[in-house]
């Protein structure tokens, strides 16, 4: 058997699951981050695990771990679990809170819905599955997840959900347009349960602007972009994950969202960033 046969074993879950118990979290508070093994939603389970935190990381395929998220997790000794459940069926979404509860003896305090779907698709040629595709995982999903958090039995502290949103939600161009539509019904969702929600949840987003290229983009044209920004520059992910972090903290606030895009949404872009200066 190769090492890449070896089942996959979380590193903060191995007692517990001998045990057969729910993992004690002593008082820390408790993030399901959804989508949070990898790329943006791992940076920000990092920055949630060097704050404290305890983890329940979701993937929709498996919780293999970025390599840097794994590291992270171990130097900080964080009590984590990984959670399967694919969002292409979002009823599956509303039972991942009870299995959180379930593992770890009581829901989650923070709810980041981070997972989404990314497809390339125009008026012109977008189909009604692409539409339907979308809109579960980026949006009905985090819904179903919504109406769980604060439905679930808890406790009166602070608990709170931040929605990943995107920049261009404030100056929508054609392209990706199912991951678009699907990205404003997130924000709409947003604001109505920040409304309905209050004082028991907060409800807040934040909402980068190209932060981790894909290989779509060459170093030349990410130099080029950088400076079409507003205020010259990108941001790092580890910039978006500060302001969840804010927000996670900010027991003032909700209904807000943040852009954090080096200011590209308050211009408006004819084509998405990866057609541009090529």
């Amino acid at each position: 058997m190769s090492e890449e046969d070896v089942p996959y074993r979380p590193l903060g879950s191995a007692r517990g699951a001998a045990e057969g118990g729910a993992l004690p979290i002593a008082g820390k508070r408790l993030a399901l981050v959804t989508g949070g093994h990898r790329r943006l939603g791992g940076i920000i389970a990092g920055a949630l695990a060097r704050a404290g935190h305890s983890l329940a990381i979701h993937g929709s395929h498996d919780t293999r771990l970025d390599s840097h998220l794994a590291l992270t997790l171990e130097e900080q000794g964080t009590q984590w679990e990984g959670f399967v459940v694919d969002f292409a069926d979002p009823e599956n979404a509303e039972e991942l809170i009870a299995q959180v509860a379930a593992r770890f003896g009581r829901p989650p305090d923070i709810l980041v819905n981070s997972a989404a779907m990314f497809g390339q698709d125009r008026l012109d040629s977008v189909t009604a599955d692409d539409l339907m595709r979308h809109y579960a995982v980026n949006c009905a999903a985090p819904t179903m997840l919504t109406k769980a958090f604060a439905t679930v039995p808890a406790g009166v502290g602070d608990r709170c959900i931040i929605n990943i949103l995107d920049q261009r939600i404030d100056h929508p161009h054609g392209d990706q347009l199912a991951y678009t539509l699907s990205k404003l019904a997130l924000a709409g969702l947003t604001r109505t349960s920040a409304s309905s929600l209050a004082p028991q949840v907060r409800v807040n987003a934040v909402a980068p602007g190209l932060t981790i290229a894909t290989p779509d983009y060459d170093p030349e044209q990410m130099a080029r972009l950088e400076a079409m920004m507003p205020l010259g520059c990108l941001p790092q992910a580890e910039q978006i994950a500060e302001a969840v972090l804010y927000l996670v903290n900010a027991s003032a606030v909700t209904g807000q969202t943040l852009y954090v895009d080096g200011g590209a949404h308050m211009r408006s872009y004819d084509r998405d960033f990866m057609h541009l200066c090529r």
